[in-house]
């Protein structure tokens, strides 16, 4: 007996569960931009000051965001991955200094680290979330480690609290790449990028609030603040009213447009992540029970950037990869395993594409030994890329109905997947 067309897999030739597209990061219907950004943005050209060296938007952005986070000192910058690239210049590695983080993240994160002639070491994930483990941190630890850079996936916390106890024992910095994690709360209850030396956050399009582009730092640290912007000016010391040019080091402004984007955005922060975590809490209790798949572990402080799923193939009947592709057919906004491959497996890394034809600085000297980005070098981040990190979409946007869709669409692959 066939089944019901509502019941049939679309990929099978069933009905779809949604036909109607979802609210995205990729257009309007999916962000909180209106009236107060098209106002800021008038007013800064109305000004005639566009550029940070001589408006007042972008000072204005940084004291509002300090303050936002309780922090006394925060540094804008023109992108996310620029953010994490003043954080490592802060560490001022030397040539062949080692950081460690995570093989689960944007090349942003990592980028930067080659960028100042350092040398990334990937340690491996807790496979309930993504995160970083911190006992496979401690076993990367090496007297060439200058820093730990934590990426709060998806809006979860990574074990910073942890973490920074470790670095702290070895004289290390510990950097938060908040880039998915505005507002998310770690498990001592402070906010993530407050427990680390430098916070950095992203106002890329995608994120939790945007200026199409963007990056904020934040620290408590006075020296590491003024290095980080001294950084993003080329070194250039304009507090003391000097042309001259402290260090190697980049343009990395941010323009008055952004920073005045960023002001009308940041009042309405709250309320998105609010909204985020009210959508994910009814996807949460929708989708709570079913035989191998894992809701994402909340208590209280995730900020829902995606909203992530742990599969067991062996129970849930498939693959991230093929609950992506089911779910996809059914018209939700889902993929399997998020990335290709762990960020260590990428041909800058793997094939020493760095300075020309040097592969510099991934030998030795300056490294302490010529680092191995092999397969198995971090297990259980390449069994969750491969086969278990099933990630939705998430959107502040997202209506009842949106979310019911979806549980509905993940119940009905699971139904069909289970049953085989």
């Amino acid at each position: 007996m066939s089944q019901p067309a509502e019941e049939t897999l679309a990929l099978d030739g069933g009905t779809p569960v949604r036909t109607a597209p979802f609210p995205s990061v990729g257009n309007a219907e999916g962000r909180t931009l209106g009236a107060e950004e098209i106002e800021a943005v008038t007013r800064v050209v109305a000004s005639g000051r566009l550029n940070s060296t001589v408006g007042d938007e972008t000072r204005q952005l940084e004291r509002e965001f300090a303050d936002y986070y309780g922090l006394p000192h925060a540094v804008a910058s023109s992108s996310g991955t620029a953010a994490i690239h003043l954080a490592v210049a802060a560490v001022d590695p030397d040539p062949g200094d080692e950081i460690i983080t995570t093989p689960i993240t944007d090349a942003g994160t990592v980028l930067p680290i080659l960028m100042q002639n350092a040398v990334p070491v990937f340690a491996d994930v807790d496979p309930h979330t993504g995160n970083l483990d911190v006992a496979s941190v401690r076993d990367r630890i090496t007297a060439r480690t200058r820093a730990i850079i934590a990426v709060h996936l998806f809006g979860a916390p990574a074990p910073v609290v942890e973490l920074r106890a470790l670095a702290d024992e070895h004289g290390l910095i510990l950097v938060e790449d908040c880039a998915q994690a505005y507002l998310t709360r770690c498990s001592d209850g402070r906010l993530a990028g407050t427990v680390g030396q430098i916070g950095c956050f992203s106002l890329q399009q995608s994120k939790h609030i945007t200026a199409g582009d963007g990056g904020l730092c934040i620290s408590a640290d006075a020296d590491l603040a003024r290095r980080m912007r001294l950084f993003a000016d080329k070194g250039w010391p304009r507090d003391t009213d000097e042309r001259t040019h402290l260090f190697l080091s980049v343009n990395y402004r941010m323009t008055e447009l952004q920073a005045a984007v960023a002001r009308a955005q940041l009042p309405k922060l709250a309320g998105v992540v609010a909204d985020r975590r009210a959508g994910a809490q009814r996807l949460g209790a929708a989708l709570s029970g079913l035989a191998g798949l894992t809701i994402p572990p909340d208590e209280g402080g995730v900020s829902y950037w995606q909203y992530p799923l742990v599969v067991d193939p062996g129970q849930a009947g498939g693959s991230c990869h093929d609950y992506g592709k089911a779910l996809a057919a059914e018209g939700i906004p889902a993929n399997g395993g998020y990335l290709t491959r762990p960020v260590y497996r990428t041909p800058v890394l793997t094939e020493r594409r760095t300075y020309g034809r040097s592969g510099y600085p991934l030998h030795s000297p300056p490294a302490r030994v010529e680092p191995s980005y092999d397969v198995g070098l971090c297990p259980e981040a390449e069994r969750l890329i491969a086969e278990r990190l099933l990630v939705v979409s998430w959107n502040e946007r997202y209506t009842e109905a949106d979310v019911n869709d979806i549980a509905r669409a993940v119940r009905k692959v699971h139904n069909a997947f289970t049953a085989k």
